[in-house]
Parts: C-alpha cells; sequence; structure tokens
C-alpha cells in the first residue's frame, strides 16, 4: 500500500509542472535568428497577452540590437569640415 501511495505522489508531482513552457529564447539568439525573430514579431504585433510581457520586451530588444548594431560607428567623419 505504502509502495503505491508513493507512486502516485510521484506521478501527481510529475503532472504538476509550469502551465507554459519556459522561454529560453535570450536577445542574442533572437538576433542571431532573423527568421524566427520575424515570426516573434508579427506574433507580437497580432496577440501581445498569449505571448506575454516578457518574451515580447526580449523581441522588441532584439529587434533594437539588430537594427543598431553594436553600437560602434564605422563612419568617422573628416577632420576638417567642407566648405560651401
Amino acid at each position: 500500500m505504502k509502495k503505491i501511495m508513493l507512486f502516485l505522489f510521484v506521478a501527481v508531482l510529475a503532472g504538476c509542472g509550469p502551465s507554459e513552457p519556459a522561454a529560453t529564447e535570450t536577445v542574442e539568439s533572437l538576433a542571431a535568428d532573423p527568421v524566427r525573430l520575424k515570426e516573434l514579431r508579427q506574433q507580437c504585433k497580432l496577440d501581445r497577452a498569449k505571448l506575454g510581457d516578457p518574451l515580447c520586451n526580449r523581441v522588441a530588444e532584439a529587434t533594437r540590437k539588430r537594427f543598431y548594431g553594436d553600437g560602434k560607428v564605422p563612419y568617422t567623419p573628416p577632420e576638417n569640415s567642407p566648405k560651401f
């Protein structure tokens, strides 16, 4: 009888997992995968409540990171300004 109760207790605990899958997508992984980023941006536009604010915020940050890059500007202006 004790073995059955122990088995049922373990089975109940195994079934009590998180209701939503853990968000494993980081800003860096989303920025590296433009196809997945585009899909999630579209889903966030259509149904933000379903995906949740934390994931949509990471999507927005990854989009910003892809647009602006690492923040280093490749253009260096000339020392002398042009004369018009």
